[in-house]
């Protein structure tokens, strides 16, 4: 109906002879219709990088699909099958421990980190422009110099460690599996740091001044300011960071695939490189797709229990 009537108007508007473009700016004088154009575009790229490739997925979980077959419906068995999988329970493990571990570094080191920045007079603006180096540059690029750094036989960090007489020997970061984790959780954390701590000094900005001027005339110290003023305060921007980052962080691939490619014995397998060597390396598209969709409930918990805090501190 709605798509009649503005052909009626451009019919018209092309028999009084007026120009396409007085009849286009008439239609976009409406609230309604300049809302409806400027929204378009974004939905039509949700619909089909978004809605169209979940419902894809979702289809193939429920199938045996495999790479060049279209597959049949099995239900629920890909499901059955990936809790009896001994290598997909240490995923889950994995993506748990690394997710808290990562956040909680991030979490400390960010806030540390933006009470530094605050703190700094001189070449302000340089030195926060540069906290965002790791995240300006490309993650497979960053991540290279990283494995590079830690690869066995010509690791700079062994090198360094050796120089200053703190080991004797080569560590193996990346063949030992416990070293691979704790190497992984490294290079999220140095990744996703300036993403904390620009987005707290935002915060820490934005606090009246005379709120810590009146705890220090109360006799709070340095320690009681940050605790009674400056965390209550930014616990709703705080709240909002350890969301977006926990939907990044459990959802990361590029870091743990250049480093370790989910090894050694599988003990950096993250639901999304289980899920491409499954889906893609070994062809069985219909486990992969499964392996990814159990992402997904995780995810809208995390999404739910943080913005409940949100909503919390935000009433308080």
């Amino acid at each position: 109906m709605r798509l009649e009537t503005l052909n009626e108007g451009a019919a018209k508007s092309a028999v009084r002879g007026e120009p396409a473009t007085h009849w286009l700016s008439r239609a976009l004088a409406s609230d309604t219709s300049a809302a409806y154009a400027f929204v378009a575009p974004a939905f039509f790229l949700l619909v089909f990088l978004v809605a169209y490739p979940f419902v894809l997925s979702l289809w193939f979980s429920l199938s045996d699909a495999r790479i060049g077959e279209t597959g049949s419906f099995v239900g629920l068995d890909n499901f059955r099958r990936l809790l009896g999988s001994s290598i997909f329970i240490q995923t889950l493990q994995n993506s748990m421990v690394f997710t808290a571990a990562a956040l909680g570094l991030k979490t400390v080191l960010g806030m540390a980190l933006a009470l530094l920045l605050f703190r700094v007079a001189r070449f302000k603006r340089l030195i926060r422009g540069a906290v965002l180096l790791p995240f300006i540059v490309p993650t497979a690029l960053s991540t290279l110099v990283w494995w590079w750094m830690f690869e066995p036989m010509y690791s700079v960090v062994n090198w360094t460690l050796k120089s200053l007489h703190i080991v004797n020997h080569d560590i193996p970061w990346l063949p030992d599996p416990y070293l691979a984790m704790c190497t992984v959780v490294l290079v999220n954390t140095w990744r996703g740091l300036p993403f904390f701590a620009i987005t707290l000094l935002a915060g820490l900005v934005s606090i009246p001044r005379e709120l810590y001027e009146a705890a220090e005339s109360d006799g709070a110290g340095p320690v009681g300011r940050f605790w009674h003023v400056t965390m209550p305060l930014l616990q709703p921007v705080l709240a909002v960071v350890i969301l977006f980052s926990a939907i990044f962080t459990l959802a990361d691939f590029n870091i743990v695939y250049v480093l370790t490619k989910g090894g050694p014995m599988n003990m950096t397998h993250l639901f999304a490189t289980y899920s491409f060597a499954l889906g893609l390396q070994s062809g069985q598209v219909g486990q992969g797709a499964a392996v990814s969709l159990f992402l997904f409930p995780i995810l809208l918990a995390v999404v739910f229990v943080q913005l409940r805090l949100v909503r919390q501190s935000t009433a308080l």
